[in-house]
């Protein structure tokens, strides 16, 4: 297997829940090697987010959650008590030999312990250092706790989100979340970047929350240009139409023309190939504006075929079209399987047997994501980690652990 893109870069990872680890994972993915820090005894909240665990070989669940294990690949777990001083010196020490360090404690959490950033930046002057919070370092909602459902609901998007009559609805996996470890993942390879050319390393400031309000995207900017506050369209688009779930003879489907040739294919399709010219209709914007009407038109022709006719016949017209597949579908479908994007390496609480999950969607020619270990059981790498990263022996080791720093 090629060597990652990151090999040779080593991440101090401080993070628990998902933001943070999705970030460290992505690094870990292409080939940095994650140090991930817990607390001696407890670990990451998530490892507990169960059911469902991880079974062992006979069967029985032990302590690692599925939860955890999906965003925990490619790190080894070090329990470190950086609450006593002699933990938080052994932490320096390790911060030393690394890179990049990334946190999700609250504002000013780690300056009690000398590991926030003004305590390090003189003395790791190289050092990349990211921070991941709920709201950013100041303003007036620095202090506050962020978690992903109440940053959907604060920052606009379960306004957009359910059906028009009904409630405001989250999206069904922690998007907040995980936007937020992505533009921490990019604003570390950009630090990166700018650390080759001129030594010097950065203090990173992600917020779940200005996360969110960044990838409003065509929403906010609905509002920021036209003035607008989209309700809530349910299946159906702001800004395109026909775009939504159209119920078929045995199921349902989504279909979303994205311009007027495919629109005239789709009237072909439902045997109202006039209904392409008519001025209601000529255009994006007429469809927009009339879509209750061609709605009307659109849903009882399409009732009366099996999803699986339309979904041939919108695929041979080029009409984007797709089937609602549930999760157990989507490992099942053969385009998921032809790409890879489930993997299985071996995990030490299933005695070594190797267990699923789910690949990284990054595809590099040169440089590929690589997958050398599964999610770590709680403090599993801790003595080699010291031993390598620090050259510690076996009785200083013992030392430690018997004085309850690991």
């Amino acid at each position: 297997m090629a060597a990652g893109a990151l090999q040779g870069l080593r991440v101090f990872d401080l993070t628990r829940i998902l933001a943070g680890p999705s970030c460290t994972q992505i690094l870990g993915d292409l080939g940095a090697e994650v140090i991930k820090v817990e607390q001696p005894g407890r670990g990451d909240d998530t490892r507990g987010w169960g059911p469902p665990f991880l079974k062992d070989v006979d069967g029985e669940d032990t302590t690692e959650s599925a939860y955890f294990m999906g965003a925990n690949r490619n790190k080894r777990s070090l329990t470190l008590d950086i609450a006593s001083d002699e933990g938080a010196a052994l932490a320096r020490r390790l911060i030393a030999r690394c890179d990049i360090l990334v946190e999700n404690f609250k504002v000013g959490g780690l300056t009690k312990y000398g590991l926030g950033w003004d305590d390090l930046r003189e003395e790791y002057p190289r050092l990349i250092y990211c921070s991941i919070t709920g709201f950013g370092q100041d303003g007036p909602y620095a202090s506050r706790a962020g978690y992903d459902f109440m940053i959907q609901g604060m920052g606009g998007v379960m306004s957009v989100t359910g059906e028009p009559d009904g409630v405001p609805m989250k999206v069904g996996i922690p998007i907040s979340d995980l936007m937020a470890g992505m533009y921490a993942t990019v604003s570390i390879l950009a630090a990166l970047r700018h650390r080759d050319c001129t030594g010097d390393g950065q203090r990173l400031d992600i917020s779940l929350f200005d996360s969110q309000v960044g990838w409003l995207y065509n929403q906010g900017m609905n509002y920021l240009i036209g003035n607008q506050s989209s309700p809530r369209h349910g299946n159906g688009h702001p800004n395109v139409a026909p775009c939504d779930a159209y119920d078929t003879s045995d199921g349902t489907i989504t279909i979303v023309v994205g311009n007027n040739t495919q629109f005239r294919s789709l009237c072909e399709l439902i045997g109202r190939p006039k209904l392409a010219d008519e001025e209601r209709f000529i255009n994006n914007g007429q469809r927009h504006r009339n879509r209750a009407e061609l709605d009307d038109i659109l849903r009882p022709a399409i009732k009366r075929k099996s999803s699986r006719e339309w979904l041939d016949l919108l695929a041979d017209a080029k009409v984007a079209a797709g089937p609602i597949n549930t999760i157990a579908e989507i490992f099942a479908d053969p385009q998921v399987a032809h790409r890879g994007m489930r993997i299985a390496l071996p995990h030490a609480a299933a005695g070594g047997a190797e267990v699923p999950f789910i690949a990284s969607p990054m595809r590099l020619s040169e440089t590929p994501p690589g997958y050398r270990y599964g999610s770590p059981m709680l403090g599993q790498h801790s003595d080699e980690i010291l031993r390598e990263v620090l050259d510690l022996d076996a009785a200083e080791i013992e030392g430690l652990r018997a004085r309850g720093t690991i």
